[in-house]
């Protein structure tokens, strides 16, 4: 079955519902890495399928670098979510996700910020070339 910009988009709208979820149990302020977990608890009970703390490839001329470059979040292995508890969103947030989607060949990609008061407020997904490439429906 061939997926579409449609149930990438569904996906990516029960992902925001799971961070909303996990934000108003426990407010701003904390570390990051308890949201992550909390949020990848939240995410398999919606019954998603979540990888954490994975290693992102990067091929150099073609070769492969052995690095430690990792992304947060890989949700059914389509979007990415990278996770911030931070007061100010800075533009290296967007660039660091827009890298992780150009390496890993995804098609979308959150960036999720829990130190607000409205996660949807900072909420920035982002999509790739080949989200474009998708059949809408």
């Amino acid at each position: 079955m061939k997926i579409s910009q449609k149930q990438i988009n569904d996906l990516a709208y029960k992902i925001v519902g799971c961070a909303i979820e996990v934000h108003k149990h426990l407010g701003p302020g904390l570390l990051e890495s308890v949201y992550e977990k909390c949020l990848i608890q939240e995410l398999k009970e919606q019954g998603l399928l979540v990888k954490s703390q994975i290693k992102v490839p990067i091929y150099y001329k073609n070769t492969f670098l052995n690095n430690d470059l990792k992304l947060d979040l890989l949700v059914n292995d389509l979007i990415i979510i990278e996770l911030k508890a931070v007061e100010t969103m800075i533009p290296v947030f967007k660039a660091q996700l827009l890298s992780y989607l150009k390496l890993t060949g995804k098609p979308k990609g959150l960036l999720i910020n829990f130190h607000t008061e409205n996660i949807t407020k900072q909420l920035i997904p982002l999509v790739t070339e080949e989200f474009a490439k998708l059949p809408i429906e």
